[in-house]
């Protein structure tokens, strides 16, 4: 623990030494937007006149897999606009061969695995949000709102906003043009300096390349080492004064296991409103929302003592959900929104998020669930601000309330309230959180959860740490806490333990520095999960050593070695009711991974990993499989096999359990998907059909018609099954 602290005391003063020693790329690369003098035709074809009286950007520089030079292939991108519209366009040079993975709109494979352009934006240049749009070379459309990370900035594909582009392919070059509308953006007319990052996915090299050169140890699309865009001026437009959704549903419904199992056929209907307060502050209400459309969830394989999240899936709670959910650390979360309708309909929900200041950004969510099935009717809300402070860093505030409504006997309440302080170098490659949660109920119960955590990183080395200490008390209804609930096999009961957590990391790269080495680089990851009991003894740890291989054909290989020692304070079965119980004891095992990761542009790739090794007391195998094929534009399968083979003495347990998953895409156009996922389960015992087409036949418009099935692995008979056709319309008043 002594070094450990000594290490963080020397990583705060390098912080600080580069934090001084740092030039702003904002103030080095500019670009000076001038106003439209002719008509642009957003047509994918570089008229003659049409752009020529603009600045060109043709200098691009590798970022990844190497941040060392200039790009190989020539980039030219143009900016202009009008009173309307935000013009770009991109040619980019190459030899002609291209690699297109699919045309599906919002996918990080067809967007990111493919030939792409990618525009990212900060309007309120800050550094706190921002926005990107993409386009591959197929013409499939990439939109996100980014989410500021401490260490690195990420996005979600929510975010869904109109806009326009095209795209043509020649032979030596590719072309894109875009307009943006301006009453897309979040920004203030009076800001005349946005922040901006051209990003060119080139995946037939395997590279990619940004305006501004930054180390790779950062994403593309950082809003920390964007350059500018200089207005002349930013017009002023007339916003919408509100964006209407409504939306009516057919369905079909036949549900084996309910005590009426004859089919339902029911019409419903419902709302989304997003109203605009200001340029930055956008208010969302949804009433009598359906999720039919939502991805289907992934099967998955659980052979722990604790329950394990899955994530969200409907579009409500995932745009701009970052405002509520970055609270806490991977394993506590104090508002995870999968809680919110998990066992009730949700009647209506609404919240405002954004800007109120350029420094201060607020989200206040309130939603109510219907009585069913004997569970009252809920009301949550949830409230939090992100307040930069420091140059970059952020204090913030989260409040939750789960209050039952409807019946005037009860009085049940579960609140929640915490700070989190983090610190961000103005480089961004330190950051270090300090966090303070607490929870109380309607019976005056209290409980806190304290935290740290941070990490640092440079281009070929990086550490992290986590400290997280929970009480037995902490409560958190609309959270996610799993580890707090210990189950007693033995009694068949839970008991609540509070306990400390311990994550510190380390990873290094070796680069290789010839350029005809077929490997990017080489290195080493050692780390640790160190669980301790509230009195400071030791509960669980897995200490795991890792060495790693990348090569320029995007194939990687991977070796772990982990080591996990278990002080089993309850009887355990995770294995079946037919097993006798694991004793309570010490447990000391373990286990060797091996896994390979095939060319990623290939017409046929795969993954594989394989686990051996002792498995509490007795021993596990496990295997992973993933092959995909790829049929041009318009066709992509995937089928994933999982096999674990757990081998307990006496009789403890011994089980073959299979999961297996079948998916396909077909992308007839951009506009026109149709998804498939057969999944088979034989823990959960379940086996399920998904199928969901796609039509955009208007801008965020859209028709759905989606096959959801369920059947027993036993005898593979009907547990349920739905028909459900979607009608969505969007119009602006």
């Amino acid at each position: 623990m002594k070094i450990s602290i000594k290490v963080l005391v020397l990583l705060l003063i390098n912080s600080n030494f580069l934090v001084s020693q740092e030039k702003t790329i904002r103030n080095t690369y500019k670009y000076s937007i001038k106003e439209a003098v002719s008509i642009i035709k957003v047509d994918g074809i570089e008229n003659d006149g049409e752009w020529n009286a603009y600045q060109t950007i043709d200098t691009f520089y590798n970022h990844n897999p190497s941040d060392v030079g200039v790009s190989k292939y020539k980039s030219e991108i143009k900016l202009t606009f009008d009173n309307k519209y935000l013009y770009i366009i991109a040619k980019h040079y190459d030899d002609g061969k291209r690699i297109v993975q699919s045309l599906q709109r919002d996918s990080d494979d067809a967007h990111w695995g493919s030939e792409s352009f990618t525009v990212a934006i900060d309007p309120i240049n800050k550094k706190q949000s921002g926005v990107l749009f993409g386009v591959n070379a197929g013409g499939a459309e990439h939109d996100g709102s980014l989410l500021i990370q401490p260490s690195r900035t990420t996005y979600t594909d929510t975010w869904d906003q109109r806009w326009f582009s095209s795209t043509k392919q020649y032979n030596r070059y590719w072309l894109v043009e875009m307009a943006i509308p301006f009453s897309s953006l979040r920004y203030n007319p009076e800001n005349l300096h946005w922040g901006i990052n051209f990003i060119r996915g080139h995946k037939t090299e395997n590279f990619y390349y940004t305006w501004t050169p930054f180390p790779i140890n950062f994403n593309g699309i950082d809003v920390n080492y964007m350059g500018t865009l200089q207005w002349p001026k930013v017009p002023v437009i007339k916003n919408n004064i509100a964006f209407i959704k409504p939306y009516t549903t057919l369905s079909s419904l036949k549900d084996n296991q309910a005590e009426n199992t004859s089919t339902k056929t029911n019409v419903n209907a419902g709302i989304d409103l997003k109203v605009g307060i200001t340029k930055s502050l956008n208010a969302d209400i949804t009433y009598n929302p359906d999720f039919s459309n939502a991805d289907v969830d992934a099967e998955v394989t659980n052979i722990t003592r604790f329950d394990i999240s899955l994530p969200e899936q409907r579009e409500f709670f995932i745009e701009n959900g970052d405002i509520f959910s970055s609270f806490g650390s991977y394993s506590i979360n104090p508002f995870f929104s999968r809680r919110v309708g998990l066992n009730t309909p949700i009647v209506y929900g609404a919240r405002v998020t954004g800007n109120i200041s350029d420094d201060l950004r607020i989200g206040i969510m309130n939603l109510q669930t219907e009585k069913s099935d004997g569970i009252d009717a809920q009301n949550n809300t949830i409230a939090a601000f992100n307040y930069k402070v420091l140059n970059r860093s952020q204090l913030r505030g989260l409040f939750v309330n789960r209050q039952e409504t409807g019946n005037n006997n009860v009085n049940d309440y579960a609140r929640n309230f915490g700070s989190e302080f983090t610190y961000i170098s103005k480089k961004g490659n330190f950051n270090n959180s300090i966090k303070y949660h607490a929870s109380i109920n309607d019976e005056n119960s209290k409980g806190s959860y304290f935290g740290i955590n941070g990490s640092y990183a440079t281009r070929r080395f990086s550490a992290g740490w986590t400290l997280d200490a929970i009480d037995k008390d902490y409560q958190a209804d609309l959270g996610f806490t799993p580890r707090i609930f210990n189950y007693d096999a033995n009694n068949q009961s839970v008991i609540r333990k509070g306990y400390i957590f311990l994550n510190p990391y380390v990873t290094y790269k070796f680069f290789s520095k010839k350029q005809s080495s077929k490997l990017i680089f080489q290195g080493f990851r050692f780390f640790h999960n160190i669980f301790l009991n509230s009195d400071g003894s030791l509960n669980e740890r897995d200490n795991s050593l890792a060495y790693d291989l990348r090569f320029k054909n995007t194939s990687e290989f991977s070796v772990i070695v982990s080591n996990r020692e278990v002080n089993l304070g309850f009887a355990t079965n995770f294995l079946g009711n037919e097993y006798d119980n694991l004793p309570i004891g010490n447990y000391n095992f373990t286990s060797a991974t091996l896994s390979y990761s095939a060319d990623t542009r290939s017409i046929f790739t795969y993954d594989s990993s394989v686990t051996y090794g002792h498995f509490y007391n007795g021993y596990r195998f496990s295997g992973d499989l993933t092959g995909n094929v790829r049929f041009g534009y318009w066709g992509k399968f995937s089928l994933t096999y999982n096999y674990n083979k757990i081998n307990l003495p006496n009789s403890y347990g011994k089980v073959n359990l299979h999961l297996l998953s079948a998916r396909g895409l077909f992308s007839f156009t951009n506009k026109l998907f149709f998804n498939n996922t057969i999944q088979y389960n034989s823990q959960s015992e379940n086996f399920s059909v998904f199928s969901k087409l796609q039509w955009r036949y208007s801008p965020l418009s859209d028709i759905f018609l989606i096959y959801n099935q369920n059947n027993n692995t036993h005898n593979f008979n009907l547990n349920n099954k739905s028909i459900i056709l979607k009608l969505t319309y969007r119009f602006a008043v």
